[in-house]
């Protein structure tokens, strides 16, 4: 019997959820003067977008006995392994994944002069993520 702590999943599910609503905002034209508030919302979104995803990974991980995961990309990988989710969401999340050390390290040298590509194609990632989580819980737990 495996012991998925559901509900720690379930918080983030939701918060990705909001999260997602809050790109469209992010990416919209803003005066000259406000575009650094603008840059540093949007690296703050992708961080908390790939904390979410590996906070999530990591529950699942440990749930389901998964192997022990190395780093962010391998939490990454090992889900894709497990068949969480679809194959054509593994580049996108670890490409989101291999922005941490950008975002929590090297946050002074990023370039803020132009949105993150990801940030356009995150929401639809997130979502399907999110739908794949559900989906794969309701299958190996049969609820």
């Amino acid at each position: 019997m495996y012991y998925v702590n559901q509900d720690q999943i379930n918080q983030r599910l939701e918060f990705m959820d909001w999260l997602v609503g809050t790109i469209p905002e992010s990416l919209e034209n803003k005066l000259e003067s406000e575009s650094v508030i603008q840059f540093l919302a949007q690296e703050r979104i992708l961080h908390l977008a790939l904390e979410s995803v590996t906070d999530i990974g990591s529950y699942l991980i440990d749930g389901f006995l998964m192997r022990d995961a190395s780093s962010y990309e391998d939490i990454i990988e090992i889900l894709h392994g497990e068949k969480v989710f679809p194959s054509h969401l593994l580049e996108p999340l670890l490409n989101l994944v291999k922005m941490r050390k950008k975002l929590v390290q090297e946050y002074f040298h990023l370039d803020r002069n132009d949105v993150h590509p990801l940030l356009f194609e995150l929401p639809n990632v997130l979502s399907e993520f999110s739908i794949s989580i559900l989906n794969y819980l309701k299958h190996e737990l049969n609820t």
